[in-house]
């Protein structure tokens, strides 16, 4: 069975196809001193200037934040705006060769102004647009070109013109020879009738608008009216399925056989949801395309979208946080070797080097980092053998571990380094080689190969020992002992 770390590490496999609204976010920010003479405002001085893509450019670098490979299909327009708008795009990591330049039209451009932290005012340039038909006809040859190389089609539509009756058809086109997951989150949902959505994703406000139910507002509305919002909705869009998302209340998940469920959001003390969204759409449609089933994508979606509402400005969500926040809030069982030995069979079979290493990793630090990260020199793929609690108390004592052998595993999963991780109970790691069969093992410290307790099995599976250095002056009992040390001070001198 899928657990949610399964789905977030299988997103740097997946290849999406973004089709939507380009913008660009501006942020310039400063303090107020004082009012100005000429009128009743504020005058801001200005400290800093910032620029970040926006609208369907933020679901685009959401994708690749969260480790996709992304075809972003979009149009802007051959000004300034535009210039920065793609430049953003390349710092992250986005390919902005399919964000076409069409010269009628003014690239979308939101322009933030705070002071101290404070919203004062947003100018917004460009509006709802008509491109020209040459620039269609390159825009559905680019679709045609980029469909088949995708697993997922994701459309991120804000209604300026972008999606126009011909993509939709052509796509509709596509999807029936060949069918891909599809994942729609837009302004006004009824166009979309007919391309059969895997997901329509609109918040509260914009499902009650399309259906044109009563009083619209999300604070009025209790979960049965969100249902019959849903259901209508489903039947009006004939998606499969209808995930409405209600802020605080959760997620709203609705399905064409009348199954619905409501999902629950992390709470958080101060939202920010300048683009939280769109890592709520980029989480869902990644999560489809591995395999996840639509429950375990919104849980997926829910997780990106409540780190994403704790971000200042214009949100993105990475994929090493995101697989952290699963793997804390996962309620399946930890993996064992057992769990993840087929994975490594396959690795080997595709020609990469395993590698294996294991430790406590209490109170993890840079000692830690630094030692991972030089054992995944070693081959291609790093899984890492964590001690349980019991196993850890053994070889540590019994006041240790100070954090616990999920939170201990969900961390050593969150690092760049580590493609796998899994609990194991023994003292050494005999049996887990025996299980795993790695081409490397690697050890940390001053050992000679014959004094490993696991010599003899890395050995017996035909295994290479490698021994790397320790980071001086760094350790899980240092950093203890420094602690201990900083709270006897404050005790006698007296904590303010």
């Amino acid at each position: 069975m899928m657990t949610a770390i399964d789905v977030v590490q299988g997103f740097r496999d997946v290849r999406v196809l973004l089709l939507g609204d380009a913008m660009l976010d501006t942020y310039l920010e400063g303090s107020a001193e004082r009012l100005c003479r000429e009128g009743p405002v504020p005058v801001v001085r200005r400290t800093s200037e910032g620029h970040a893509p926006g609208g369907a450019a933020n679901t685009a670098v959401n994708l690749r934040a969260l480790g996709a490979e992304v075809y972003f299909l979009s149009v802007a327009g051959e000004d300034s705006a535009g210039s920065l708008l793609r430049r953003s795009l390349r710092e992250h990591g986005v390919d902005d060769r399919w964000v076409l330049e069409e010269p009628t039209i003014a690239t979308l451009h939101k322009l933030r102004v705070l002071a101290d932290d404070q919203y004062v005012v947003r100018f917004d340039s460009g509006d709802v647009f008509e491109i020209s038909v040459s620039m269609k006809e390159t825009m559905l040859d680019s679709l045609t070109e980029l469909y088949p190389r995708c697993d997922v089609v994701v459309i991120s539509d804000y209604c300026y013109g972008s999606i126009f009756p011909g993509v939709l058809r052509r796509l509709g086109d596509l999807r029936r020879s060949r069918p891909r997951p599809l994942v729609v989150d837009s302004k006004n949902l009824r166009n979309f009738h007919g391309l059969n959505a895997t997901i329509v994703a609109p918040n509260l406000l914009e499902a009650r608008l399309v259906t044109e139910a009563p009083d619209p507002h999300p604070h009025c509305a209790n979960i049965v009216d969100a249902e019959r919002t849903a259901h209508c909705l489903l039947e009006l869009v004939d998606a499969e399925h209808v995930a409405i998302t209600m802020a605080g209340k959760g997620v709203l998940l609705a399905s064409r056989g009348g199954k619905t469920c409501r999902l629950p959001t992390h709470p958080v003390a101060r939202a920010n949801d300048v683009g939280a969204g769109d890592s709520f759409t980029a989480a869902v449609a990644l999560a489809l395309a591995t395999g996840a089933d639509p429950a375990m994508a919104v849980r997926v979606g829910i997780g990106a979208g409540s780190i994403a509402v704790t971000r200042p400005r214009t949100a993105i969500v990475q994929q090493q946080e995101l697989l952290q926040r699963v793997s804390l809030d996962d309620g399946a069982e930890p993996p064992v070797a057992r769990d993840v030995a087929w994975r490594v069979r396959q690795e080997q079979r595709s020609g990469r080097t395993v590698v294996f290493t294991n430790g406590v990793f209490d109170i993890l630090h840079a000692g830690h980092v630094h030692f991972l990260r030089q054992a995944k020199c070693l081959g291609d793929v790093l899984i890492v053998g964590v001690n349980t609690d019991r196993s850890a108390r053994t070889l540590k004592g019994k006041n240790r571990p100070i954090n616990s052998e999920r939170d201990r595993l969900a961390l050593v999963r969150a690092l760049d380094s580590v493609d796998d991780a899994i609990l194991f109970d023994e003292e050494t790691p005999s049996a887990v080689i025996l299980t795993l069969r790695p081409d490397v093992h690697v050890k940390g410290g001053d050992y000679a190969g014959e004094s490993l307790p696991e010599a003899d099995a890395v050995r017996a599976v035909g295994g290479r020992l490698e021994i790397l250095p320790l980071v001086g002056g760094v350790s899980t009992t240092g950093v203890i002992d420094r602690i201990l040390a900083l709270a006897l001070e404050g005790t006698a001198g007296g904590i303010e």
